[in-house]
């Protein structure tokens, strides 16, 4: 499923430097197996209906930090690029989707470091040929794991499902949003220390 036609697994990317064997070990660093691919698969067809109500809140919370809206703004007069936005709004109601898919291969995990390459000063700017910040500072990735997974849960609530269940799909979320936040670190990290 895409959302406006985005979707990872047609765009080139290159090959993520980090193999599927190494991703295995980071998934059982994090106790994430099996059961929680489950809860991600059950929870896309909870949140796929959800996806432009889930992106309002998050975007309201993003608008509501200048210093999280930043990255999305022009540099010179510091307004929000609303073309740029609104681009990046689609690839994250798509991110949503493709962590609910709990497809983890060879694409994914490329994507997932390119991800990473787009929020860095090595590729920032370039998928939407904007001129906004030039790079989002790392410290804000594993900062906006809490307000991203912790505002998911009410929307899993709503589909009537036991507390148990919300919670294993929860949980798994948290597990999810944690790996890919590992992954998109790498191009911070300096060579030989990821």
């Amino acid at each position: 499923m895409s959302i406006a036609g985005y979707t990872y697994g047609t765009e080139q990317v290159p090959r993520a430097r980090l193999s599927l064997e190494e991703l295995a070990l980071l998934e059982r660093t994090l106790l994430f197996g099996e059961e929680d691919v489950a809860a991600l698969r059950e929870s896309k067809a909870i949140l796929a209906p959800q996806v432009e109500a889930i992106l309002d809140v998050w975007y309201g919370f993003v608008g509501s930090q200048p210093h999280l809206l930043e990255s999305f703004s022009d540099p010179r007069d510091g307004k929000p690029l609303a073309a740029y936005l609104e681009a990046v709004r689609k690839r994250f109601g798509q991110w949503i989707l493709d962590t609910a898919s709990a497809e983890y291969g060879q694409a994914w995990l490329d994507y997932q470091e390119e991800i990473g390459r787009r929020h860095h000063r090595s590729g920032k700017n370039r998928t939407d040929g904007v001129e906004a910040a030039e790079h989002v500072p790392f410290r804000y990735l594993p900062a906006l794991i809490y307000p991203i997974v912790h505002t998911l849960k009410p929307f899993l609530e709503k589909s009537g499902a036991s507390p148990e269940r919300v919670e294993k799909m929860h949980q798994a979320w948290l597990k999810s949003v944690l790996l890919q936040v590992i992954l998109w670190s790498r191009p911070y990290v300096r060579e030989g220390d990821y």
